[in-house]
């Protein structure tokens, strides 16, 4: 009896593997033909799975239906989605003729053109991305505005020697946008403008370097091309009316004859990048001896000229930043060695910048406070010093006032920034949280609900 139960439940276990999807079976491999290729089939313990008697086998899925289509538009109805739709901010444009202390806390967006200066020379990352965000580029102009533009109006009649102003005060307090603000100002005057919205760039070793025997420094070329090719494209139509007053001596090839036109000398450096640093010391000597046009240097990251370059020599050590021309052409104006006879020279401090922080020397010619321990046994250089010596000091209110924040408050409201629905307690609430910094009551007040 024994004997026949087992054969019973081994029948009924051949009878169930046959019908299990999960069971594997094994032969023998056949032996393939000469010249034949056998795909390995993959190894596993699924089995494969078949469709239950009666059903039908489901439909592979097509991978194209696995992509994300986008919804048509009739199934956007909220305002949110309409890219086509209307523009709220509506603000006058920035003309120099209505600078004055009646437009105090009020906006005032820059001209859309394709030669404006900041969109040629480029922006402060802070600035760019604030740009991108905000429907038009805008500023509110401050009380500390109209007094740099006051120092303009004085430039302008003086030598540059007489006007290297440095705009100091905390981080984010909007020494950036003052120094775009005087920049916009002097183009719409019709000066020349020569404007580094990063001089971090210019010592950070971001770019080639080549030691140079005649001038015993180390060339920035390609900086110097670029530098050249955005001066040009903004100042062309100052440029053709200006002309050479001296020999221009130019390596490997012939001198250049007094009464050539400067876009003349800017071309021969922009169609040899190894002339570019002779041509842009050149051009900028030329234009310093002219009296027709004004000048302006701006220079946003001003500290970075006088902090350690990451450039290295052949023997691996650090090159200091006035062995590099591109700096050392920006330290020679901005100490009074070199000066155009009618401009100003402005720069802007990023404190915020711990790679390139202030150094001792700039920060004492500057009259400014430590933010460390510093003594008589500290190591000054005597070249830093020499090229901070004369710098006036600009300081830029370190909060806003209630009505520049609530300018500030109203461009980003309108531009529909601000989620929730705008009050006045939200702006207190805001203000208050930043303490009137500009950079934080934006990005750590209104712009933090966004994330």
């Amino acid at each position: 009896m024994l004997s026949v139960r087992c054969q019973r439940v081994s029948y009924q276990l051949l009878a169930s593997s046959s019908t299990s999807p999960l069971v594997q079976t094994r032969s023998y491999a056949t032996q393939p033909k000469k010249g034949q290729i056998v795909k390995q089939a993959s190894q596993g313990f699924k089995g494969k799975k078949t469709a239950p008697s009666g059903q039908m086998e489901p439909a592979k899925k097509d991978k194209k239906m696995m992509a994300f289509q986008p919804l048509p538009v009739s199934q956007l109805p909220h305002p949110l989605f309409e890219s086509d739709r209307p523009d709220t901010l509506t603000l006058q444009t920035f003309h120099p003729e209505m600078l004055t202390r009646v437009v105090e806390s009020q906006a005032l967006k820059f001209p859309h053109n394709d030669d404006d200066p900041f969109r040629i020379f480029g922006l402060p990352r802070n600035i760019l991305v604030e740009f991108r965000l905000l429907s038009k580029p805008c500023s509110v102009i401050r009380s500390v505005t109209i007094d740099a533009i006051n120092k303009l109006d004085a430039a302008s009649e003086k030598n540059s020697k007489e006007s290297r102003v440095v705009f100091t005060g905390p981080q984010g307090c909007g020494k950036s946008f003052l120094l775009l603000q005087a920049l916009q100002y002097c183009n719409a005057r019709d000066w020349l403008v020569l404007y580094i919205p990063r001089a971090t760039n210019l010592v950070n070793s971001t770019t080639a370097h080549t030691y140079d025997m005649r001038t015993r420094t180390y060339l920035q070329p390609i900086f110097a091309y670029q530098t050249l090719q955005r001066f040009l494209k903004v100042n062309t139509p100052r440029l053709e009316q200006l002309r050479t007053q001296t020999e221009i001596e130019i390596e490997r090839r012939p001198p250049v004859p007094p009464g050539t036109p400067l876009v003349e000398l800017i071309n021969i450096g922009l169609k040899d990048q190894g002339h570019a640093p002779t041509v842009l010391d050149a051009v900028l000597e030329e234009i310093g001896k002219q009296t027709i046009f004004p000048v302006l240097l701006a220079v946003d990251d001003f500290q970075a000229l006088y902090c350690k370059s990451h450039y290295r020599d052949q023997h691996f050590s650090a090159i200091k930043p006035y062995h590099l021309s591109m700096p050392r052409l920006l330290l020679e104006y901005a100490s009074g060695q070199k000066s155009f006879a009618r401009g100003a020279v402005f720069g802007a401090l990023s404190m915020s910048n711990t790679t390139f922080p202030l150094p001792v020397e700039l920060r004492e010619a500057l009259s400014l406070k430590y933010d460390r321990p510093y003594g008589p046994y500290v190591k000054r250089q005597p070249e830093l010093v020499e090229y901070a010596h004369g710098l006036e000091s600009l300081a830029v209110p370190s909060s806003l006032s209630v009505s520049e924040a609530a300018s500030v408050f109203e461009v980003w409201m309108k531009d529909r920034a601000v989620p929730s629905k705008p009050n006045d307690e939200l702006f207190l609430a805001k203000y208050s949280e930043a303490s009137g910094n500009a950079r934080a009551f934006v990005w750590k007040g209104l712009l933090s609900s966004m994330s």
